[in-house]
């Protein structure tokens, strides 16, 4: 793939992010005072949108917003960062998605999602762009929307042969229909193991359930195993690429930037390795800082 002019289109959630920084998460029934608290624009969508355009792709978002501050904001931080909205729609109707993310100490965090209006985004959304979606050099999807509209979504792209990218996350389980029309599946350890029926902690582990997913029909399958690296199968074999070493502060957004970098990179020409090595580089950045989308790095910071 090699398509630098042509257009990531990202289909998927806008949230705020309502960030709290904690020593550790509550238990049951139990009150902790916490410490620092920000609103961030996050989704795992504009997450993904955010992180491609800041590593050199062009990007169109597709999905849907609130008749609220919230998502004004959001609408502004996508301008902010280059990236066409003209189909980021507004629900007069549902309030802008949320999400509530603890930040630990040791940087993992746990995170609650409100979905509002990326919960209305439906097929009348999708036909509008279907164009633009037809143009694209590739396609990214969560499941931070309907899964209908995933659906529809990637019946636009494989009637004009546009590469289909998803990320299975919050993972659900997905008809066997749209196994063979993915052509990269991005899920982490806990997506993989809960698809794929079996344990995964470790690259061996992954290997064997990106086994499963490819069996099922999926080209490429890459699972990020943290700090463990990432395990990518597909036609060519299996390949276990080690990670970047990073300091971890926040995990909020690294799997999207790995996405990001990932994606940039294969419209750039790079292989699948290449393409997974600026992933990891730039998920190891964005560790390091607090927030989703504040803490997603731009080109010239790698």
């Amino acid at each position: 793939m090699n398509n630098p002019q042509k257009p990531v289109v990202v289909v998927g959630s806008l949230n705020m992010d309502l960030v709290l920084r904690v020593a550790r998460s509550p238990e049951a029934g139990e009150t902790l005072i916490g410490r620092d608290f920000a609103t961030m624009p996050g989704g795992k969508g504009a997450n993904q949108a955010v992180a491609c355009a800041r590593l050199g792709s062009r990007v169109l978002m597709v999905g849907r917003v609130g008749a609220d501050a919230f998502g004004r904001d959001l609408r502004e931080a996508m301008r902010a960062d280059g990236i066409d909205s003209t189909f980021v729609s507004t629900d007069d109707h549902a309030a802008t998605g949320v999400a509530m993310i603890l930040v630990e100490d040791t940087g993992q965090n746990r995170i609650v999602v409100a979905s509002g209006a990326n919960a209305t985004l439906a097929a009348p959304h999708l036909d509008a762009a279907a164009a633009s979606i037809e143009q694209a050099a590739l396609m990214i999807l969560q499941l931070e929307v309907p899964l209908a509209t995933v659906e529809d979504a990637i019946g636009i792209a494989r009637r004009a042969s546009v590469p289909v990218l998803l990320n299975p996350a919050p993972a659900q389980a997905l008809p066997d229909r749209l196994w063979p029309a993915i052509d990269y599946l991005v899920p982490n350890e806990t997506e993989a193991a809960l698809l794929a029926g079996c344990p995964v902690t470790d690259p061996q582990s992954a290997a064997a359930a990106a086994a499963v997913f490819r069996a099922r029909g999926v080209r490429h399958v890459l699972v990020t195993l943290g700090e463990q690296g990432v395990l990518i199968a597909g036609p060519g074999g299996t390949q276990h690429v080690p990670a970047f070493p990073a300091q971890s502060v926040d995990t909020t957004a690294a799997g999207d930037t790995f996405i990001g970098g990932f994606a940039t990179g294969l419209l750039e020409g790079m292989n699948l390795e290449q393409a997974t090595r600026l992933g990891q580089q730039a998920a190891a950045f964005c560790v390091a800082r607090l927030g989703a989308q504040p803490s997603i790095p731009f080109r010239t910071d790698l």
